[in-house]
């Protein structure tokens, strides 16, 4: 192994608990960085789909994930070194408490994990609404709790005036705590836009430049930049191992499934992919009224196909390209929202059903509440898209819809997983598979599993009857 320096300043957003404006600050933080024309890579801890688009948006780079359950700690630093090159700062979004994660007992796939790994100070939020000097009993848990973690600053959400402010302040420094970066009043930021899946994803008409540079106002007004750039400044170089050897090439072409109804997917994988000499084109199932020609590989990833099934179900030429695609032989492979899509009907909450690719045998029918939310191990049963028998890959669910039937036996259905939720022993199967065609409920990490990728690029390009 190479071991490397890098040294990017670097700074973690993390907050007491989820709903404490993580996300608004976090945004804010990079709107002003960015104008005052620093270059900032932005990341997300855990899982989320819905932040990084924000993020990236915000940035106007990729946003990256960095899951220390799903990933392992070598992979969150190799990646986090190489996404942060070349920026003047790397911003860390947290997930839910500082603590909270895959364990109840550790900091597994936490953002305190996180934060250790990469030897990053943490800038702690508070909703401070109705508190004075508690705020110091709060803080001065949270930067006890674990040894090792660097809780540099506060900043306090939702202040109700300046004398507020000032007693949060003095109560920190008469306790001998993190300081004060700042506080922002109640209704001090503008407004996200929200709905039952948490946020919508972000685009130009939802995270306008108008709304970043309120963002920026509201930071700059209220929470010192330079107290946050002197923290990250002050972040230590890290030594980051590079594995040896080169990568295999082959010259391959992956159509990747992107729009408003599939979006969710990890940017490391496209970026391992490209490593080893694939090409990424997108295509959009809902305008698109044809597959691009000469492509070797398809890839449908999560996002909204429940609020677009009527303008999905009418485009039944790209319907009929999926399905001549799939009986070529060539693989095609469906995550969540992708599994949606490539079922026979989808059946709304009105009890209205959509024809779709038909694929994968049996409908879908969407829920008024949470299917499956939590962290999950697959354990390959049979040789599929990502590796041999008995390869083991990490990943999560997370969906409000079910399978109406069960495709294992039909037209030789198989399930591709043994599926165990995180905390738990008891495995179920999961995952259908016929062929080179696998869907499956589970999100899966693949970049952080380098011999799964190789895997799936072997068998691009070549087809089975």
């Amino acid at each position: 192994m190479n071991i490397n320096k890098m040294s990017c300043p670097r700074i973690v957003i993390a907050g007491t608990e989820s709903g404490v404006g993580k996300t608004s600050l976090t945004l804010a933080l990079v709107a002003a960085l960015k104008r005052r024309g620093l270059c900032v890579q932005t990341f997300k801890v855990g899982p989320d789909f819905l932040d990084p688009t924000y993020l990236t948006l915000a940035s106007g780079k990729p946003c990256y994930n960095l899951d220390g359950w799903m990933m392992g700690q070598d992979y969150c630093r190799r990646l986090f070194a190489r996404a942060s090159q070349g920026a003047d700062i790397a911003v860390i979004e947290g997930v839910m408490g500082l603590f909270d994660g895959a364990d109840t007992a550790t900091s597994s796939g936490s953002t305190a994990e996180i934060a250790r790994w990469l030897q990053a100070p943490v800038a702690l939020i508070v909703n401070v609404y109705g508190m004075a000097r508690s705020l110091a009993a709060v803080v001065k848990g949270f930067a006890e709790f674990e040894k090792d973690l660097n809780v540099a600053a506060v900043i306090a959400n939702r202040c109700g005036s300046e004398l507020h402010k000032a007693w949060l302040s003095d109560s920190l420094k008469a306790a001998a705590l993190p300081p004060l970066a700042g506080g922002v009043p109640r209704g001090g930021l503008p407004h996200l836009p929200s709905r039952h899946l948490g946020l919508v994803t972000a685009d130009d008409g939802n995270l306008t430049p108008d709304v970043l540079a309120a963002l920026a106002d509201a930071f700059d007004q209220h929470i010192s930049v330079d107290k946050i750039l002197a923290l990250a400044q002050g972040a230590p170089a890290l030594d980051i191992t590079a594995p040896e050897g080169t990568l295999p090439q082959k010259q391959i072409s992956l159509g990747v499934a992107w729009d408003e109804a599939f979006h969710f997917y990890y940017q490391d994988l496209f970026d391992e992919l490209a490593r080893r000499g694939c090409t990424v084109q997108r295509f959009s199932p809902l305008r698109d009224s044809r597959l691009p020609t000469g492509l070797d590989a398809l890839y449908f990833g999560g996002g909204y196909p429940e609020l677009h099934p009527e303008a999905l179900s009418a485009n039944v030429n790209m319907l009929a390209d999926i399905r001549t695609f799939a009986a070529s032989g060539r693989p095609v492979y469906a995550e969540c929202g992708g599994l949606m899509y490539l079922c026979e009907l989808l059946e709304t909450k009105e009890g209205k059903s959509y024809p779709m690719a038909g694929l994968v045998p049996g409908a879908v029918q969407m829920l008024d509440r949470l299917k499956t939310l939590g962290y999950v191990e697959v354990t390959l049963k049979n040789k599929s898209l990502w590796g041999p028998p008995g390869a083991v890959l990490r990943g999560h669910e997370f969906h409000y819809s079910q399978l109406l039937g069960d495709p294992v036996g039909r037209d030789g259905w198989e399930n591709a997983y043994s599926l165990k939720k995180c905390r738990s022993e008891v495995s179920s199967p999961e995952g259908f598979q016929r062929g080179r065609v696998l869907a499956s409920y589970v999100h899966l990490h693949l970049a952080s599993r380098p011999e799964a990728v190789d895997h799936f690029v072997n068998q691009c390009g070549t087809r089975r009857d």
